[in-house]
């Protein structure tokens, strides 16, 4: 069982009109890899036009052809004059031998080396879990950099990452679940943003919030008797977004006393608020989480330069955030994470680094550091040079690994999201003992969620395996509203996956 990949292609790698302009086609011959080697090959073209096995094309696309065949594993590369082929040893698993010697020749093309190797998936500590469970933890880097090709410095961090969510895996039960509760409005929205949310702004949200939000507490109500009739153990609560602090103060109280009377909170210890971005948080409505239980906040400011929160659509400036920042800790908030994004347009390794020094500086307990991510529902217009500034934004997330280690921070969960700038990773740091166990429940899927809200998605293990139930709410706030009813006759799945 052998593998050939062949590259004929039009690109000119210096020439970024044609990066942009031109598609890309991946011709899979004797096997079905389509959905591996395309996100592979976005790592290398991440705004191009893929397309797998076409009907047609114009003949002016570049090609890649991966061909399953009972021949010597060659491999051969052509860029416009230039040519290379090796003949390479076979292996076990034909998707991974595939993707070697893909990344073997894109790599050969483009001059690109994209950090994670061949990996693509969102969780790559789960990966590394797995191979140290089998192998032992030296031998599971070992397979990540000459197997998957990944990077030392990733390996380490898969690793580093692995053993800390593992202390917190191991602290859940097969009768634990977590809440997520969802608010998809916001006052602006951010450029980068793809997450189905209205503004507040608009005459539509304002007049479909009030509804939005009764619909909401029917729903925390009937999940909550759902769990409490079939024996669930909540552990954690997120109530996220969107922004969730565009409710007012009175709403945060009822929201958060809905979900107390309608779940046993005997074995809950994390509530988290994402209050998020700093023009809709005040002192009234951080009073409100912290009375409403709710014991870890996130005030995300992305960036600490006024400029690029103006560039990017958020409504509020540097000063706003110290503002909230020291709210939040008048109130008695002892928990606080914030977020920072590498790579944001604008942006520089020079001053992310006095952005995550003025983070560092104000003692929050956690910070997340996010790679921008382009997505296509986003506003954000991807260019040549913004993709082009990988390697500066490598640099920065570099740079937060330094600076957050030397503070006192350790990396606890991470994910990596398709088409991020340097096809890099969004990493949660924080101090010993203020971990976010959510957050780890929700990458690594290795706990029951109950989830309320548009766009929410109640995930359920089926017990013995790693295969996931999956209910899905209404995805637009509209739609959650109008189509209620149905909505709530759906979570009868959820019922009776436990029956």
């Amino acid at each position: 069982m052998f593998l050939t990949v062949r590259v004929a292609t039009n690109f000119c790698y210096d020439d970024f009109s044609l990066y942009y302009s031109s598609n890309m086609i991946i011709q899979l011959i004797n096997n079905n890899f389509s959905y591996e080697m395309e996100k592979l090959t976005m790592a290398f073209f991440p705004d191009r036009k893929i397309t797998v096995n076409p009907d047609s094309y114009e003949g002016e696309e570049d090609i890649i052809t991966i061909e399953h065949k009972d021949d010597p594993l060659s491999l051969s590369a052509r860029f416009h004059d230039a040519y290379a082929e090796e003949v390479v040893e076979a292996v076990d698993d034909p998707e991974l031998a595939a993707g070697r010697v893909l990344y073997r020749v894109l790599s050969d093309v483009t001059g690109i080396r994209p950090q994670w190797g061949i990996l693509t998936g969102v969780r790559p500590a789960k990966v590394m879990t797995k191979h140290i469970d089998s192998d032992g933890e030296e031998a599971a880097k070992q397979y990540f950099v000459h197997r998957l090709y990944a990077d030392p410095k990733k390996a380490e961090l898969a690793a580093i990452v692995s053993n800390a969510e593992r202390q917190i895996m191991d602290t859940t039960t097969p009768e634990s679940i977590s809440l997520y509760v969802g608010i998809p409005f916001c006052t602006s929205r951010c450029t980068y943003c793809s997450f189905v949310s209205e503004s507040i702004a608009s005459p539509r949200a304002r007049k479909l919030y009030p509804a939005y939000f009764e619909k909401l507490l029917e729903e925390i109500r009937v999940t909550g008797q759902i769990a409490r009739e079939k024996g669930r153990v909540l552990r954690t609560v997120y109530v996220g977004g969107g922004t969730p602090s565009t409710l007012t103060a009175e709403q945060t109280r009822e929201l958060l006393d809905t979900i107390h009377a309608s779940f046993d909170f005997s074995h809950c210890n994390e509530v988290t608020f994402e209050a998020g971005r700093a023009d809709s948080i005040t002192e009234d409505k951080l009073r409100a989480m912290y009375e409403g239980g709710a014991d870890r906040i996130s005030i995300n400011p992305q960036t600490m330069t006024d400029a690029i929160l103006e560039a990017v659509g958020r409504r509020h400036t540097v000063q706003d955030v110290y503002d909230v920042f020291e709210a939040a800790r008048r109130v008695g908030y002892e928990n606080i994470n914030m977020d920072l994004i590498a790579g944001l347009p604008g942006d520089s390794p020079e001053n992310f680094e006095r952005s995550l020094k003025d983070v560092i500086a104000l003692d929050p307990e956690s910070v997340t550091v996010h790679t921008l991510a382009y997505k296509r529902s986003s506003s954000l217009i991807p260019t040549k040079e913004l993709f082009a500034r990988g390697q500066e934004t490598s640099q920065m997330v570099d740079t937060a690994n330094e600076l957050l280690a030397s503070a006192g921070y350790a990396p606890y969960y991470m994910y990596r999201q398709t088409r991020s700038v340097g096809n890099l990773e969004n990493v949660g740091w924080a101090k010993p003992g203020c971990e976010s166990a959510y957050n780890v429940f929700m990458m690594e899927e290795c706990q029951d969620i109950f989830a309320c809200g548009a766009g929410a998605v109640t995930k359920m293990l089926v017990p013995g395996t790693t295969d996931i139930i999956r209910v899905f709410n209404y995805k637009y706030p509209y739609e959650y509203v109008d189509r209620f009813d149905q909505l709530i006759a759906n979570k009868s799945k959820v019922r009776a996956f436990y029956e």
